[in-house]
């Protein structure tokens, strides 16, 4: 029970990876705010932040769902003032929701740069200026933002899904050099393999021997939230680096497919000369 009495903001959590991160936080004695546009059962997709919220209560945890699309500035704000009626603070943000598309310029039409752009870089800047005076009134909190460390200065036949996710990343790495005095960590996390979701399913990320679970993630998660934060803050993680760190030597656990080894297929997806 690290985080008891911590209280967790959690974007796209209704499934998939944001899902599994919420349910991990939960057991560590975390309350979960469950967020995502799914609100009543999709035709096409699992999972709703009410079911998220179900398996929270029934493993003895403490969760509130609220219906969000973190592209709009407004209900971004009334979630946050929600949480902190409803629970008494906010301790850690985690910016998981996300949007891909993976193509070139000609292949991506402005309107699908600006879903890109709203629901990844956007939305990662609003929620955090939305958590901030909670956080910095507590002196104390964690941000975290699902992407990837900057470490290429192109993406050919990626540009708007690269610019969105690495925007990101600078805006983890500034932000925390701003509150770097108020006790609150920010940083990035990426994972080195594709990861099973949703996503990978739908965008054909290859198959399930290439795929580790998201407990790897959830791992990567809490390896950071439960530092102090002013200890651990600007970083931009590859999971398997970070839980390398920790201690753990055996990754075959996560594993989607025993016995398998994933590639390192999301690490190269934004440095192509990663494992090489």
């Amino acid at each position: 029970m690290r985080l008891k009495e911590r209280v967790a903001f959690i974007t796209g959590s209704s499934r998939g990876i944001g899902k599994e991160i919420a349910l991990a936080l939960a057991r560590e004695g975390a309350a979960v705010v469950v967020t995502g546009k799914t609100a009543e059962p999709h035709p096409d997709l699992p999972g709703t932040i009410h079911e998220t919220v179900d398996e929270i209560e029934a493993i003895g945890g403490q969760a509130l769902a609220i219906q969000l699309d973190v592209r709009f500035e407004e209900q971004v704000k009334e979630a946050f003032e929600e949480t902190v009626e409803h629970f008494g603070s906010l301790d850690i943000l985690i910016n998981n929701a996300g949007a891909i598309h993976l193509a070139g310029v000609a292949d991506t039409p402005p309107k699908r740069f600006d879903l890109l752009m709203g629901v990844n870089a956007r939305a990662a800047y609003i929620c955090s200026h939305y958590a901030l005076p909670y956080m910095i009134e507590q002196g104390w909190g964690h941000i975290l933002m699902a992407s990837p460390p900057q470490k290429i200065q192109k993406a050919p036949g990626k540009t708007a899904y690269a610019l969105s996710k690495l925007g990101m990343t600078f805006i983890a790495q500034s932000l925390a050099e701003e509150v770097k005095d108020h006790n609150i960590g920010v940083n990035a996390f990426w994972p080195v393999t594709a990861v099973e979701s949703q996503a990978t399913r739908h965008f054909g990320m290859g198959s399930e021997e290439i795929w580790r679970t998201p407990e790897i993630l959830c791992d990567t998660v809490l390896a950071i939230v439960t530092k102090e934060p002013g200890s651990c803050t600007g970083n931009a993680f590859y999971d398997e680096e970070l839980l390398r760190q920790e201690g753990v030597t055996d990754f075959s656990k996560y594993s989607v497919v025993e016995g398998e080894e994933p590639p390192p297929f999301s690490a190269q997806l934004f440095d192509p000369s990663y494992g090489k």
